[in-house]
């Protein structure tokens, strides 16, 4: 079915806006959410958070990327599962700690998310990469695909895939300090 009618069936309340989401995009987003909170129970709750969110959120909202919309629940939901199971721990190897190196945790940049500042000068820069590792970044740190997983797939070593993002990480720095996003 074509997102325009899920999004239709969600804004006409209908129960079959779930099921027909969780044929379409089902498998995508469990596999965000399992690489990001490494649990597959807690990946399922977390897909059906998303579905939840999704219910409650349309109307008002109608998303342009159906895809982009559920994918970016699912993740919020996961990184935040993954931190209230890990608030004790360290080291439990969120994809997202690779990149705490280039982008800062503070109050600072959750004012810049809030004001999509920061989401702007990814994007541009982004988007200023070619497409190989605009690629890799993405799947690595929006997918969630692991370095073992991405090296296989373009039949290189996963040192050599572990070097590629450590480079486009201090790319990412660098765009963000002469931003100012960055100190």
């Amino acid at each position: 079915m074509e997102d325009i009618k899920i999004i239709q069936l969600f804004w006409g309340r209908s129960e079959n806006a779930v099921h027909e989401t969780d044929i379409k995009y089902g498998k995508l987003l469990k596999r965000i959410a399992f690489n990001i909170v490494a649990n597959f129970q807690d990946s399922e709750e977390c897909v059906n958070d998303t579905y939840m969110t999704a219910w409650n959120t349309m109307p008002p909202q109608k998303p342009n990327s159906l895809m982009a919309y559920l994918g970016r629940i699912t993740r919020n939901i996961s990184i935040n599962r993954y931190h209230s199971e890990h608030a004790q721990k360290r080291g439990g190897g969120l994809i997202l700690d690779e990149l705490t190196e280039c982008v800062p945790d503070d109050s600072n940049i959750i004012d810049s998310l809030e004001t999509n500042v920061l989401t702007e000068i990814i994007d541009k820069w982004l988007y200023s990469l070619d497409s190989e590792d605009r690629n890799l970044f993405i799947r690595r740190y929006w997918f969630g695909d692991s370095s073992k997983s991405l090296a296989k797939e373009n039949d290189v070593t996963e040192s050599v895939i572990s070097g590629k993002l450590f480079r486009l990480r201090n790319k990412l720095k660098d765009v963000l300090t002469k931003e100012e996003i960055y100190i």
